[in-house]
């Protein structure tokens, strides 16, 4: 953590962030403190600037491969195109948007469809057009998730061959033993950097290059969240605790992303079984491994390793929460689950209306976490 002319004023205050009995000047890079090499706080300037080199790698990937790819498989590459104005149907929209009503009504759509001098049936295809005209086409969907797909395969490959030969992954109460004295080794400091440049690149990209989506706000509190939990670890030095909770979460967007890019290329069966596989991965590791390995740790056996401190417990607090938000993303999951079996059962697709809230509820999900498992479209009548 570098020099303690770093760490000076009232936020940096070593009772808040230390052990007791440890100060900022006993944690030194690389030089004293046994050839301990400490996380150096303004490494964490880094990602900011690497970000903008993952931008461009998405850039590339999503034209290069992922939209020839999604061509190949039968996507066509076209945008939603906006019809032509009607003032009055214009009207009626805002007032939609205003009562916050969803749907017309028959008496509704009937009263329009006469005032414009047009059939019921071009007054529905008005407003379908309207409320697909901002939201991306299938290819770029596609492409959008098919890098995504690509970094979370490649990042949780590279944090399993980093972990592998750690040995807190295990006996985890390696995080405790010997805290804070822990040397940041080159392999973790990387998995750090690579992991914050990601979610930093998710940030700037939300404003001039991904799909805008209704919780466009909430998913960049998101980002922020985790980048600061990030943060918070390796400026505490719980690097090692921090590696385990990446590599717990990243698993499961492995599968979730497969799921989507099978959704887009309309190959359905093969989609419900990697959905199945990622809801399985996903209880298993998020409501499993994670609360009775990590957070069993961190709640029970630290306390019995090391002297605590006021941060160690917005940690650990902020890690409880997000089980909570595990819980709750599990039931919209199972939810969809049940609906996909079961209207896979009884018709060939799912409507528009739901397909907008599988969209809302799974954009939510994780590190991550934050796409839609789109449904399907209905046939027109």
């Amino acid at each position: 953590m570098a020099s303690e002319n770093q760490y000076t004023g009232f936020f940096w205050n070593e009772h808040i962030w230390l052990p007791p009995n440890v100060t900022w000047s006993q944690l030194t890079d690389a030089s004293g403190s046994g050839g301990v090499n400490y996380t150096n706080f303004y490494d964490l300037g880094y990602p900011i600037l690497a970000a903008g080199v993952v931008i461009i790698l998405r850039a590339l990937f999503e034209k290069l491969v992922f939209r020839p790819l999604g061509i190949f498989v039968g996507i066509r590459p076209s945008v939603h195109k906006s019809p032509a104005r009607i003032d009055a149907l214009e009207r009626h929209i805002k007032e939609m948007k205003k009562t916050g009503t969803r749907t017309l009504s028959d008496p509704a759509l009937q009263s329009l469809a006469q005032t414009c001098g047009l059939t019921t049936r071009k007054v529905e295809r008005y407003f379908r057009k309207r409320r697909l005209e901002n939201r991306p086409s299938t290819i770029e969907k596609f492409a959008e998730t098919g890098w995504r797909w690509l970094y979370y395969t490649g990042i949780f490959i590279f944090g399993l061959r980093v972990l592998w030969t750690k040995p807190w992954m295990w006996d985890i109460k390696h995080c405790w033993y010997n805290y804070p004295h822990h040397s940041i080794e080159n392999d973790i400091w990387w998995y750090y950097m690579i992991e914050m440049s990601f979610y930093w690149s998710l940030c700037f990209s939300q404003f001039f290059m991904d799909a805008k989506r209704k919780d466009f706000w909430e998913m960049f509190i998101h980002h922020l969240t985790t980048i600061s939990l990030m943060a918070l670890s390796w400026t505490c030095n719980l690097t090692r605790v921090g590696s385990l909770v990446l590599i717990v979460h990243d698993v499961a967007d492995v599968l979730l992303e497969p799921a989507k890019l099978f959704i887009y290329a309309e190959y359905k069966k093969t989609s419900d079984i990697v959905f199945g596989c990622f809801a399985l991965t996903w209880i298993i590791s998020r409501l499993g491994v994670y609360p009775t390995w990590i957070l069993y740790s961190t709640t029970i056996e630290a306390p019995q390793l090391v002297e605590m401190f006021p941060a160690y417990y917005i940690f650990n607090f902020l890690l409880s929460i997000l089980l909570v938000l595990h819980v709750i993303w599990t039931y919209y999951i199972l939810k969809i689950a049940y609906r996909s079996v079961v209207i896979g059962t009884t018709e060939d697709s799912r409507s528009d209306s739901e397909d907008e809230t599988i969209s809302s509820t799974l954009e939510t999900l994780d590190h991550d976490k934050e796409d839609a498992i789109e449904g399907y479209s209905k046939k027109e009548k």
